[in-house]
């Protein structure tokens, strides 16, 4: 091969990288302003304008509490999610189609999250249809977005890559939470009602998903299907095949439950620090508003940091490191005085300093135990731990809590899930887990 070919193989490959890193910057927005900031508390206000005098709200005739709707329209989402990705999944390796499985769900979540432009007065049901198409497509684009990483970073250049990729999302999300908090925080000035300014920034982030799609969708490419042309079963029938399949890859199974223990600790952490710096701690709403816009900036240093230390030390040991930093960090949570912003931005700034790295590594590291040709039916399986089964953790929180009184207790609790995690994530013999995956192993790992 010459010189001028190799050269041109690269520019194609940096060039499709490129492409790959604005679909996280363009889905992430979502994620933060409208799921973590603002949804939430305005799809509960809806519900709780159209209840009745009992407080109840009544979709299909089933009496719901108003203040519970939004929770149980993430978890009906969820539960979309997890039947339709193996699906779209196993669709993907067997065509090679990816590309328009993608397009498809980014549009369709694009376009419900614009629709909540028109969630008002009492359309709680309409907020709870939307975010349901929103969350579900939202994680089947993910797991089509994971999903090319193998194929477009040789092995040495995942760390790196998967780390950008996070970078790109943190940054999209800080950028547009920042101008969404100044419309909020100062509608009158805009000339728009507080509901108007919510609805806006709702909308604006659906806009901001659709127009940046159009990035990958140009640049990224389909590559002919390299695995079995076996066709695709329905939801469960399709999940229970992608298990079986993964019981044949011991290895690869290992590291997926070792991801699903600690990653249920992150999830926790992000969900429930809001609780403990309101509850427990005292602190007001905008210094909540602005430690999960500190986390968010700083998990672009962290994830970027990361993926330096992981070609040195490999992305195992700095995935160990990372879950270590998350222990001491909610160590030092348990002892924070109450009242006392400063300490909780603090404790942000460790969480947003491990948070992108943890997460970007243990994609990178994931996508050299997958079988080649079954990339986008196995990422289903990763997205479903990621998205679908973070339960344990907030139920260990709220058991906790239950049992002392103590959020304190509670929160101190979940170093559980970074130990547990770390051991069995430490027993993951990786460089024989990729081989017998079918991949090159890299040197470093």
């Amino acid at each position: 091969m010459s010189a001028d070919t190799v050269r041109t193989d690269v520019l194609d490959r940096q060039r499709e990288q490129r492409g790959w890193y604005f679909y996280d910057w363009a889905c992430s927005v979502y994620s933060t302003s409208v799921l973590t900031v603002f949804l939430g508390p305005y799809l509960t206000s809806v519900a709780k304008s159209a209840a009745d005098a009992d407080g109840y709200v009544h979709p299909l005739g089933v009496p719901v509490r108003a203040g519970s709707f939004f929770a149980y329209s993430v978890s009906l989402s969820v539960i979309v999610a997890v039947l339709v990705m193996p699906m779209v999944g196993a669709a993907a390796d067997r065509t090679g189609r990816k590309k328009p499985l993608l397009g498809i769900t980014a549009y369709v979540g694009a376009a419900a999250t614009t629709g909540m432009f028109f969630l008002d007065g009492d359309r709680y049901l309409l907020g709870g249809l939307l975010l349901i198409v929103a969350n579900a497509a939202q994680s089947v684009g993910m797991m089509l977005y994971n999903s090319y990483l193998p194929q477009i970073a040789p092995p040495e250049e995942r760390d790196a890559v998967s780390s950008r990729g996070w970078a790109f999302g943190y940054a999209a999300g800080s950028l547009v939470l920042i101008a969404n908090l100044v419309l909020y925080l100062a509608h009158g000035s805009f000339g728009v009602s507080e509901t108007t300014a919510v609805r806006i920034c709702l909308a604006t982030a659906g806009l901001w998903w659709g127009a940046f799609t159009l990035v990958p969708l140009r640049r990224l490419r389909d590559r002919a299907s390299t695995g079995p042309k076996q066709a695709t079963a329905p939801g469960v029938r399709q999940l229970a095949a992608t298990v079986r399949d993964m019981r044949r890859h011991p290895l690869t199974l290992a590291f997926l439950v070792a991801y699903l223990v600690y990653n249920d600790g992150i999830q926790t952490v992000i969900s429930q620090a809001s609780v403990y710096g309101s509850e427990e701690l005292g602190l007001g709403q905008s210094t909540l508003i602005g430690a999960v816009l500190l986390v968010q900036v700083l998990a672009v240093a962290g994830a970027l940091g990361m993926g330096r230390l992981a070609r040195t030390y490999g992305a195992q040991r700095t995935i160990l490191g990372s879950l270590v930093a998350w222990t001491v960090t909610l160590a030092a949570g348990y002892f924070l005085p109450p009242g006392a912003p400063v300490w909780f931005f603090v404790l942000a700034s460790g969480i947003g300093l491990v948070l992108g790295g943890s997460q970007a590594l243990s994609r990178s590291l994931f996508s050299h135990l997958v079988p080649p040709g079954k990339e986008a039916e196995y990422f289903s399986a990763y997205e479903m731990s990621d998205r679908g089964m973070s339960w344990l953790g907030p139920l260990l929180f709220g058991i906790t809590y239950q049992l002392t009184g103590s959020y304190r207790d509670a929160i101190i609790s979940l170093v559980a899930f970074f130990v547990i995690g770390f051991a069995l994530l430490a027993r993951v013999p990786v460089r024989r887990a990729i081989s017998e995956a079918g991949n090159p192993v890299p040197d470093t790992i």
